[in-house]
């Protein structure tokens, strides 16, 4: 930590600070109040982390309280307890697995989205072929809506699993209607209270219609369809699972460990084995009998804190009961500061700071060229979210109450430089593409910065699919930018101009 240190003494905050437009010393006192604070705790979001230099700011974000010693400790930062893990973790000091086509790093299992449309459009032997969407929509999410178009149309297959008949199903060769969260199972997986772990698996609200079936329904069709294994070979599970638990759980372990096909698609054969000895027709649950076990396993000492009794087997057992019968939530660990240690996951167990690659990024940030020029006088954010925005949700923007059209916000300084009022009509355009955008004039815009909201230009529930409301943002962005190690788009920094109409 002492030469990353030493490479912040060498930055010349005067010159940051004047390009930010925030007052030096005030940046240095905010400096010199964290690092004198009995405890610091930091909430870092899409402001950052889609914007240029973004892994560098994740890094820099990470830094203000490890190098201040604000970890695992009251009042700072800490992992909390998982019931089932919301990425895939890399093995510490696994080699870095890259896609087949850009050569872009595979990080936690995610290929990185500004990247898709150039894995699949080429003759690139091993380009991707087919793509399997489930409760996406990345004709409208992901960055360069046009290019992204043009990828999905020339895949050999597209198969959607969705709810609605989103802009990206309408471009399937396959739709398979799902059922939406209030008509099924459903349970949320983003707990990030601590010390006290909370998971809520919750019952359908009213009744599924005729057609759309439940994920692991679907799921379980598809690989049985695919031939993953042979049928016959759940026959002891079935049987173990009528005997109770405890005889499935040695049947389980033994089938997976002895077929590698059945441990592969393991979250299926759960649903079609254990899942139907379920109470109350909760089979979608069957997955959590083995996150239950996991996370009795791996934290044991926290799942015992929160009550939870019984041994070997019988701590998850004890567990997963708890989730079925907790229709209002159950607190399935109790967590201790000094577990959130071991939660690091590297291989010395200690936070790593020394990262050479954003090292070099560092020093290099003092020739950033300006993002802004003659011809681009405005930096876009293309997303922001408001009060009546969700992501690709709201299909009917009569449920919006307020932004119905997903105005573009500005300042009145250039409004007025541009020449247009507030609630007059303007045209927006980037180096990708232009919309015809309401304005508002908002106090809360700096000059030369405009903003839309996310989640509009959607299709409208009618027979004909429009009109849209508001614009979609994507169809302004490229997919050329992004950062250079993740490949995270810079959807709160796109250059534009805007040309008043009428």
């Amino acid at each position: 930590w002492e030469q990353v240190v030493g490479e912040f003494r060498a930055l010349p905050v005067a010159e940051f600070a004047a390009r930010c437009g925030v007052d030096e010393g005030l940046l240095r006192s905010a400096a010199r109040r964290i690092a004198a604070a009995d405890s610091v705790a930091v909430f870092e979001d899409l402001g950052v982390q889609m914007n240029r230099h973004n892994t560098l700011n994740s890094w820099l974000e990470k830094l203000l309280w490890v190098l201040t010693g604000n970890f695992a400790k009251p009042g700072t930062q800490y992992v909390p307890t998982s019931l089932v893990a919301l990425i895939r973790g890399d093995a510490p000091n696994a080699a870095t697995k890259h896609s087949p086509v850009t050569g872009s790093r595979i990080i936690n299992g995610l290929v990185p989205c500004n990247v898709i449309p150039d894995e699949i459009l080429t003759d690139h032997p091993a380009r991707y072929r087919a793509m399997l969407v489930e409760s996406g929509n990345p004709l409208h999410s992901l960055a360069d809506t046009p290019r992204m178009r043009e990828a999905l149309r020339s895949l050999e297959l597209l198969v959607v699993i969705d709810v609605a008949l989103t802009e990206t199903a309408r471009e399937a060769h396959y739709v398979l209607p799902a059922q939406s969260q209030f008509e099924k199972w459903e349970a949320t997986f983003f707990n990030f209270d601590f010390p006290h772990n909370v998971f809520h698996l919750r019952k359908p609200v009213v009744a599924a219609p005729d057609g759309p079936l439940p994920e692991p329904e679907i799921h379980a069709r598809l690989v049985e369809a695919l031939g993953v294994y042979d049928s016959d070979a759940l026959a002891p599970l079935h049987a173990a699972a009528a005997v109770g638990r405890e005889a499935f759980a040695a049947a389980f372990f033994e089938a997976t460990a002895s077929n590698p096909a059945l441990a592969a698609v393991a979250p299926v054969v759960l649903y079609r084995t254990l899942g139907p000895t379920l109470p109350d027709g909760a089979a979608s649950a069957a997955l959590l009998w083995g996150a239950a076990h996991r996370c009795a396993m791996s934290n044991e000492a926290s799942v015992r804190r929160a009550g939870f009794t019984g041994e070997g087997l019988g701590l998850g057992e004890s567990l997963f009961e708890a989730i079925l019968a907790g229709h209002h939530g159950i607190e399935f660990t109790l967590d201790g500061w000094d577990d959130v240690w071991g939660r690091i996951g590297t291989a010395d167990g200690r936070l790593q700071v020394h990262l050479p690659e954003l090292l070099d990024e560092l020093r290099g940030l003092a020739a950033d060229a300006p993002i802004t020029s003659a011809e681009w006088p405005l930096v876009l954010s293309a997303g922001e979210r408001r009060s009546f925005t969700a992501n690709t949700i709201i299909r009917d923007s009569s449920w919006r109450k307020r932004d119905a059209d997903g105005a573009l916000r500005m300042s009145a300084e250039d409004a007025a430089a541009v020449g247009v009022a507030d609630g007059g009509v303007a045209i927006i355009t980037t180096p990708r593409g232009s919309a015809q955008v309401l304005v508002e004039i908002s106090p809360m815009m700096q000059p030369g910065h405009v903003s839309l909201p996310n989640g509009m230009g959607l299709d409208q529930p009618t027979a004909d699919g429009s009109p849209r409301a508001g614009v979609a943002p994507n169809e302004l962005t490229s997919s050329a930018d992004c950062d250079w190690l993740a490949g995270t788009p810079w959807h709160k920094s796109v250059p534009a101009r805007l040309t008043a109409v009428g």
